[in-house]
């Protein structure tokens, strides 16, 4: 309670500042400005044409230039944007032209829990203003401020999200002509072998008739685009292996048994390319954090809280069961097998989440301190 303060002090601290705070509401047809004097409680609201960054930031200069008029002295620009559709180019335009940019977690800011509360854009954009003022005041988890890559670490996480998009295409596709063929009594017809073409010129339906050439058309042409992306998947793995060779964490991370290049790459460009305060961090990071539910005598876990990096959390799990099948022998695997016991199921899913958490903490210790997880087996070189 030592750091809260009455709200004519705070104004009075806010009024020898002279800044301008401006929250960005950011859609595909407008931008929606709302601005704040420092001192003053009246908010202005301004409407651009979205992607008009020339106006954008001509209207900033114009709001600095009122304040300095006002104070005699430069005015600050700080704004605030959701993370959401447009990325980070307007941030990095904003700071390359000496405004102080911040980027926070949508999910993160605090809203009305009534059954109908109201929302539009001036709301959103008054609701963003407040947030920036509260965390600017260093009001403890008022909200989650994102953290930008930079441009050269946004780039290189590409391959691995555009190698997991083919991957779901080729996916699709697969089940696509299964399912077709299905339709037609064929169980066993892989279309991912090197063969395929030539077992479907072969193919009969299961009641003794001709395969139908309509069908059979159309089935050779999904299995042309399985083999383009076969091949751009293929192109995309050797710029991955290319460019986590120059990696010492990627090159660290694939010393253990049981991660291999996708896994080392994901893991490098998705979480390890930063740092991280605590394991506490690293856990909230990936979504793996517990979410407790407390309130007088009721007390319960409602599981993990999804709130991190989807990409990081889906590596994560993948590699929680592969580590118990290569690192059997590990402090994990062997916490991991007790816990569970006999047990399978729900108590078993559980438990592999715990221990991607676990693992995630390890790994991260790992790669900044050197510290190899207790038990675990590097390759044989």
């Amino acid at each position: 309670m030592a750091n809260i303060r009455p709200t004519s002090e705070r104004a009075a601290i806010r009024s020898h500042d002279c800044a301008v705070y401006v929250s960005l509401e950011l859609s595909c047809s407008k931008w929606l400005v709302t601005s704040l004097l420092a001192g003053s409680e009246r908010m202005s609201r301004h409407t651009i044409e979205a992607g008009d960054a020339p106006g954008l930031l001509s209207l900033l200069a114009g709001l600095g230039g009122k304040a300095q008029e006002l104070a005699g002295t430069p005015a600050r620009i700080v704004t605030i944007q959701e993370a959401g559709r447009d990325g980070f180019w307007l941030h990095r335009l904003l700071v390359s032209n000496g405004i102080e940019s911040h980027v926070v977690d949508a999910a993160s800011v605090s809203v009305p829990r009534r059954r109908r509360r109201a929302k539009s854009d001036s709301i959103d954009g008054e609701v963003l203003l407040r947030t920036l003022l509260a965390w600017l005041r260093g009001e403890p988890r008022v909200c989650s401020m994102v953290k930008p890559p930079s441009p050269e670490e946004e780039d290189r996480r590409r391959l691995c999200r555009e190698r997991h998009g083919l991957i779901t295409e080729r996916t699709r596709l697969n089940n696509r002509i299964r399912g077709l063929l299905a339709a037609q009594g064929i169980k066993h017809y892989n279309p991912l072998r090197s063969d395929s073409r030539q077992r479907l010129e072969k193919l009969e339906t299961a009641d003794g008739r001709p395969f139908p050439q309509v069908l059979k058309k159309e089935v050779w042409r999904a299995l042309d685009r399985i083999a383009l992306l076969a091949g751009q998947i293929k192109t995309i793995e050797s710029e991955r292996d290319a460019q986590a060779a120059q990696s010492t964490i990627a090159t660290q991370l694939s010393r253990l048994r049981g991660i291999g290049p996708e896994l080392a790459a994901t893991l490098w460009l998705e979480c390890f390319y930063r740092t991280f305060p605590n394991r506490r961090g690293v856990g909230a990071f990936g979504g793996l954090a517990p979410t407790p539910w407390q309130s007088g005598t009721i007390a319960h876990e409602q599981g993990i809280s999804r709130a991190g990096n989807p990409r990081l959390r889906q590596a994560m799990i993948e590699l929680a069961w592969l580590w118990l099948r290569y690192q059997k022998t590990s402090a994990l695997s062997r916490w991991f097998f007790k816990r569970v016991g006999t047990n399978s199921g729900r108590v078993k899913r559980i438990a592999i989440v715990a221990l991607a958490r676990k693992l995630l903490v390890a790994l991260w210790r790992y790669v900044n301190d050197g510290v190899i997880p207790e038990g675990a087996v590097l390759k044989t070189i």
